[in-house]
């Protein structure tokens, strides 16, 4: 894309420093260190990775120490009569438990296990989620900065146009209605161009927001760029791959795993436990003369739930309710990535038909432009028909340039339904953008 006028201008203006040209994969990789929604979930990651931690403690032994000393003041009844008596003892014991077979624990630990790779894929699922916020904020700045572009081109023409109205008139061959309509037109091109520099303004914020740092320029899409068509070219196999492969139904299908273990592991606690226990002891009081006991002892534990006043049974009956919730919520998550497949492809698809469209229209509005100067030179075309024609050319362009990044960030959207976005689409796409 070539460096416009205007462009040059608010760089010097809006933007102090020497600061190099942003493309997207940096703004990407800038996003990642600064994002605070993509920390958050990083952090979030780290977080639930620990479940699968958490749940395999329950299955290794645990190891515990009671130590106590205690002051002993009372009387003792003895044959002669009531004696006092004061001594301290001490004890303390040292036991270890392992687990042999507890059902709840085993749950549990599969739980943990399926919890930490859930949070691997809300974690992906929100890197996409970052590429794509980078992306729709980098193609607005790059849209912004377009429609200044053309504003400034067109003020330009319709200056050009006002003095040769201004000109024409003061000999004789034009009437004041050009120079007013030549005037009118340049009136509100400044206007519309100080509205498209707040807009510009905000779009760099909305940018800066994400990414952390300001760039004096981007890099915009390439001169005769060409966009080419979603591949595999059926609607119908991005839906199948957005039913199995979108993050958010990975996601769901796995919530839906870990509230089938809640049943199983509400239902443990109608099972009996089963420990070994050794623990080693020793207690020592100092009553009339020192006695010492000092015990080791092995063995096993069982432990047989009988009646829990039916708090096992609501639990279980909780689970099986909550079940069949994860699994309608993981229904509606399929339903979900398949409209979004279906919405992106289309998107595509129409924005592929409007670029078309309007490069025709470009080219068609260019030699209307030619043919409107040239009649207005030989005085077959009035003012306005020229200034009709300028303002035809610019709109185009600037829809072009609007329907490319559109229909970019839709193939991004596209193969984010499918489950398939990588920072190598990004890379790829990075491809098409140069100096602006």
């Amino acid at each position: 894309m070539r460096k416009t006028p205007l462009a040059t201008l608010i760089t010097g203006l809006l933007l102090a420093g020497n600061v190099a040209a942003l493309d997207l994969v940096q703004a990407y990789q800038d996003a990642q260190a600064y994002d605070s929604q993509f920390i958050s979930a990083r952090l979030q990651r780290d977080a639930t990775r620990e479940r699968e931690v958490q749940g395999r403690a329950g299955l290794l032994p645990q190891v515990g120490l009671n130590a106590a000393v205690n002051r002993i003041d009372g009387d003792a009844a003895t044959a002669q009569g009531s004696i006092p008596i004061a001594y301290t003892a001490d004890s303390y014991q040292l036991q270890l438990r392992q687990p042999l077979y507890n059902l709840g624990s085993l749950t549990a630990y599969d739980q943990g296990k399926l919890q930490a790779t859930a949070g691997d894929t809300q974690f992906e699922q929100a890197r996409v989620d970052l590429a794509l916020r980078v992306a729709q904020a980098y193609f607005d700045v790059l849209a912004a900065y377009d429609t200044i572009s053309f504003i400034q081109a067109q003020k330009v023409a319709i200056s050009e146009q006002l003095a040769s109205a201004k000109r024409n008139f003061q000999v004789g061959t034009a009437t004041i209605t050009d120079t007013h309509e030549a005037q009118a037109r340049y009136d509100l091109a400044l206007a519309q161009e100080i509205a498209a520099q707040n807009d510009l303004a905000v779009k760099r914020h909305a940018l800066m927001q994400i990414i952390g740092k300001e760039a004096a320029d981007l890099s915009g899409l390439k001169a005769g760029v060409k966009i080419v068509s979603p591949e595999p070219a059926s609607m119908d196999s991005w839906v199948q791959q957005a039913e199995s492969g979108n993050l958010g139904v990975v996601a769901q299908g796995i919530g839906a795993e870990i509230a089938k273990l809640d049943v199983k592991r509400a239902r443990a606690g109608h099972h009996p436990t089963l420990d070994a226990v050794a623990s080693h002891g020793r207690q020592k009081s100092f009553f009339m003369s020192p006695i010492t006991t000092t015990t080791t002892a092995i063995g096993v534990q069982l432990t047989v739930p009988i009646f829990s006043g039916f708090a096992t049974s609501s639990q279980v009956t909780q689970a099986l309710a909550l079940e069949e919730k994860s699994r309608a919520d993981l229904d509606t998550a399929r339903r979900n990535a398949a409209q979004g497949a279906r919405s992106a492809f289309l998107g595509v698809q129409s924005g592929l038909s409007q670029v078309r469209a309007l490069e025709a229209a470009e080219a068609s509005s260019k030699l209307a432009l030619d043919a409107n100067k040239l009649g207005y030179g030989v005085g077959v075309r009035i003012n306005i028909d020229v200034l009709n024609a300028q303002q035809q050319l610019y709109s185009t362009r600037r829809d072009l340039a609007k329907a490319r990044y559109d229909t970019l960030l839709a193939g991004l959207k596209l193969k984010a339904a499918a489950g398939t976005l990588a920072e190598a689409d990004l890379v790829q796409l990075n491809t098409l953008l140069g100096m602006r």
